[in-house]
């Protein structure tokens, strides 16, 4: 992509670079999987975002995280896929469209099904791009040829053929359960679905009216306390507990049930509570789980009288048609107008939401398709247990445990008519039902043609389930399937570890006998700079898109990778952004700077074997580049991106850029073209190592280094080898002697700075060391330059150095001299110390006399006392530091 003697622009802009660059990839085709039996296959399929959906921060950690795996292994020659998708997304789909209809003052009803269908597949097709596009925007790597939409012929074959295996084997079934309804959606939904959020409510006290043996009314009452006295309406029974001695001598009675006055029994069950309430609880089947146990054991009916669009049914008499919330309301009234309200109390519980519409659902007594569980969850945790997968971070193998070890069967159908259509036909001649893989003509029963397929569709997750095995071409045996099945790495959220993460290791195991992946990489939310989660409603939400716009990609992306450890939120803010920003610009000026410096000329690479002759900053930067190495690829095979990010950007900006480039000026200045070599060597294996976090700024400039190297045989960074230490250039003396020689310019540069030197001037220092240091002679002229002194004296001891109006520093293997006369005026300074001395002993005084008040330390906080602590043990370290430099004054 450069040109022989193209000027590489002072200033990064990602907007001139980014779009290019993508292009130039794309027609490259290096993103493009192969079959290579004699290679590793490395293998991410893509966690499918919505098709409603835009970008958001999740989607970007996730691609980030995922394309810097791939581009590792791309580098390492590995033979990788990354298999990008699209999810259809059930009920935000249809809500979407359904909200495009009604903006035409038209409901999905009036159109009918098969023409509501197709208008979500026209809304689709236009639409479904978008996200991919956004995906680009991001730089991610994947296969674009490979692109799978969960509603294609593929993955509709493989959701029908697991719903029939499923059912043959047992493990699908049709029954009445208790379900969460969302009236919004108008649909079942899975528990997973239902977000709990606690808030305030209120208890209501009710009484129940006792009957004699003859049915009769009494004077007595049993009160129960409920949170839901709407569905009064549907109680068949009041249960306590038989540890509530209070309640045991009406056992077996009967009670009148208020307003709709139904005479229902009262009985014992081990699941009241006796804490909760009054230990007495009213026993609605048909919409509480507990009660439904409880009706199970006791042989009691289940009775619904919520409909399903969340209004009161038949069933509630007198309130029918009414909204629920509205029914609470009225019932209250009544009860209280009758003398059955005993008392109202403030109460903190759950409520569960729809995650879709946040609408509160209800639980409800209903006939829906379910899977049963537990036969695939045992496979499912063994191969958890044994190793064959390993979830990351290793906390969350505990809670994966937990949950699988106690799974409920999962509600499979759904109310709506956008998704995975149910492959079951009902008879109607014989009443049988028939499940198929294939639409079938004729009853399998008794072989009549008057069929109607089941209306309900699958649940959204069924179809994800399947998405490791499916996308590779199962249930057919293709070449992708056997090559890079069992996949590599599954790297999601932890928010979805049962949504989405347990049910493809049960389906996967189940359908092909295999794992669906080695490693799950769950990485942790991104909250905002208060560590709040990110929402429309608090205004805090960050748009990928934008902060690509104003930051760059690349500064994105680095702040992402490293901005937390697996599994941990982060907090995201324009500091951080700044932050990466900043660093792409330092990469983009170093290299800028080396290529420059090298000009026209082509360099052969560092030689080993002429070690011996080299410089020691070229040895130290050498020996430090090889560990650089190393530890990145340790950390990347640990899944550390995050640490992994952070060593590389502290090498580059501080071990390369502050210091080994400073050092290097210093023979360049001066001529001496020998560090060249070196300066282009470990420059090309930063950006290489950088290649995976920072795609674009380091293929822009890896394109205007490869010229003028003559190692690199590759046309494009995206598709160079990974770097590989070399032990031989580990140099532990080089290190320690360049280490001795920064010490010193740190300390002169420190001794300047307080003193308030000019930076540009030069000043006179001192070094001592024991004895004869030549690593020292030899650095001459880098610790003239660097510390901005001369003349320099190198001294075998102290000693032999100015002992009085000097400052100085003691290292670890020198000490540092500065004379002072002539660099500052000194009684000005002696002047300028003594008064900031003076309001360092008044600051240390106050906060002594402060923390020596007993009334202070018993009255105020603990957090105040050892803040003012924190205050006083600064003031004394300032007070004996200004009593150092004011004695070296004297």
């Amino acid at each position: 992509m450069a040109r022989d003697g193209e000027e590489i622009p002072k200033a990064y802009d990602p907007s001139k670079v980014e779009g290019r660059l993508y292009q130039f990839w794309l027609d490259g085709g290096y993103f493009a999987s192969r079959i290579e039996p004699d290679k590793q296959p490395f293998c991410i399929i893509m966690p499918p975002p919505n098709v409603t959906g835009e970008l958001h921060l999740g989607h970007a950690l996730t691609a980030t995280v995922e394309d810097a795996l791939i581009r590792w292994h791309r580098m390492r020659g590995d033979s990788t896929l990354w298999l990008p998708g699209v999810d259809h997304a059930g009920i935000a789909t249809q809500n979407v469209v359904e909200r495009e209809l009604a903006k035409e003052g038209v409901s999905r009803h009036d159109l009918g099904r098969e023409q509501f269908v197709e208008r979500v597949w026209q809304w689709v097709a236009k639409y479904r791009s978008v996200i991919s596009r956004q995906h680009m925007r991001l730089g991610v790597s994947c296969d674009w040829e490979r692109e799978v939409f969960t509603m294609d012929e593929g993955p509709q074959l493989a959701v029908r053929t697991t719903f029939l295996k499923l059912y043959r084997d047992g493990l699908i079934y049709r029954g009445e359960r208790m379900i969460n309804w969302c009236p919004r959606c108008q649909t079942a939904l899975s528990d997973l679905e239902v977000e709990h959020r606690e808030q305030s409510a209120k208890l209501w006290y009710v009484r129940y009216p006792l009957l004699d043996d003859s049915g009769n009314l009494t004077d007595e009452y049993i009160v129960i306390a409920t949170t839901r006295p709407e569905t009064i309406v549907a109680d068949v029974a009041v249960a306590v507990s038989p540890k509530a001695e209070r309640w045991q001598k009406i056992v077996g009675r009967k009670a009148l049930l208020p307003i709709i006055e139904r005479q229902i029994p009262i009985i014992a069950d081990d699941a009241v509570d006796p804490k909760f309430g009054t230990g007495a609880l009213k026993i609605t089947p048909g919409h509480d789980i507990v009660d439904l146990e409880i009706g199970e054991r006791h042989g009691l009916p289940a009775i619904v009288a919520v409909g399903p669009d969340g209004t009161m049914n038949e069933e509630a008499g007198p309130y029918k048609g009414m909204d629920r919330f509205q029914c609470r309301d009225v019932i209250v009234a009544d009860l209280e107008r009758l003398g059955l309200l005993e008392k109202t109390e403030q109460h903190q519980h759950s409520i569960g939401r729809c995650d879709r519409c946040d609408t509160v659902v209800e639980p409800v007594v209903s006939e829906q398709w379910f899977v049963r569980m537990e036969p695939l969850a045992g496979p499912a945790i063994e191969a958890v247990k044994d190793g064959r997968i390993e979830i990351i971070p290793r906390r969350f193998a505990r809670v994966y445990m937990n949950w699988m070890e106690n799974i409920r069967d999962w509600c499979i159908s759904r109310q709506l008519w956008w998704g995975h259509r149910i492959p079951v036909w009902y008879c109607g001649d014989c009443g049988e039902l028939t499940v198929a893989v294939d639409d079938p003509s004729a009853c399998e029963k008794c072989g009549s043609g008057k069929l109607e397929q089941d209306a309900d569709v699958l649940d959204t997750w069924f179809s994800s389930a399947l998405w490791p095995h499916s996308t590779l071409g199962w249930p057919k045996e293709t070449d992708e399937l056997r090559y890079f099945y069992p996949t590599s790495v599954l790297e999601t959220g932890y928010d979805i570890l049962f949504f989405w993460v347990a049910r493809m290791i049960m389906t996967g195991l189940y359908n092909t006998g295999e794992v669906p992946f080695r490693h799950v990489y769950l990485h942790g939310l991104i909250r905002d700079q208060e560590g709040r989660k990110m929402s429309k409603s608090l205004g805090n939400v960050v748009d990928p898109i934008e902060a690509i716009d104003k930051y760059g990609c690349d500064a994105l992306r680095f702040v992402l990778a490293t901005g937390g450890a697996p599994g941990n939120d982060f907090r995201l803010s324009d500091e951080r952004l700044e932050g990466g920003r900043n660093f792409a610009n330092k990469i983009w000026n170093v290299s800028r700077f080396v290529i420059q410096s090298i000009g026209d000329e082509q360099l052969q690479a560092p030689d080993r074997k002429r070690r011996a002759g080299m410089p020691n900053e070229d040895l130290w930067v050498m020996s430090r580049l090889q560990r650089l190495v190393t530890e990145v690829d340790r950390l990347l095979n640990r899944f550390q991106l995050g640490e992994a990010g952070h060593r590389l950007h502290e090498f580059l900006w501080s071990e390369y850029a502050d210091w080994y480039i400073e050092m290097a000026k210093v023979r360049l200045k001066a001529g001496d073209r020998s560090p060249l070599p070196v300066l282009a060597y470990v420059l090309d294996t930063c950006l290489r190592l950088l290649h995976p976090f920072m795609p674009f700024v380091t293929e822009a400039l890896w394109q205007n280094l490869r010229e003028r190297i003559g190692w690199a045989d590759e046309e494009a960074l995206i598709v160079a080898s990974w770097p590989k230490a070399e032990r031989v250039w580990v140099n532990h003396e080089a290190e320690a002697k360049a280490q001795v020689v920064m010490e010193v310019v740190k300390a002169i540069r420190n001794i300047r700075a307080e003193r308030r030197v000019d930076a540009s001037r030069y000043v006179e220092a001192y070094v001592a060391a024991d004895g004869p240091r030549p690593d020292l002679e030899a650095a001459r002229q880098i610790l003239e330059s660097l510390a901005r002194v001369r003349p320099l004296h190198l001294i075998g001891d102290a000693g032999e150095a100015p002992r009085s109006g000097v400052a100085s520093a003691v290292l670890a293997q020198a000490q540092v001299i500065l004379p002072l006369a002539g660099l500052i005026d000194v009684e000005a300074e002696r002047a300028r110390m003594s008064k900031q001395l003076a309001e360092a002993e008044a600051e240390v005084k106050r906060l002594e006399g402060k923390l020596a008040n007993a009334a202070f330390r018993e009255k105020a906080p603990a957090a105040v006392v050892a803040n003012e602590e924190e205050k006083l043990a600064a003031a004394r370290a300032r007070l004996e530091g200004l009593r150092q430099r004011l004695a070296e004054l004297e």
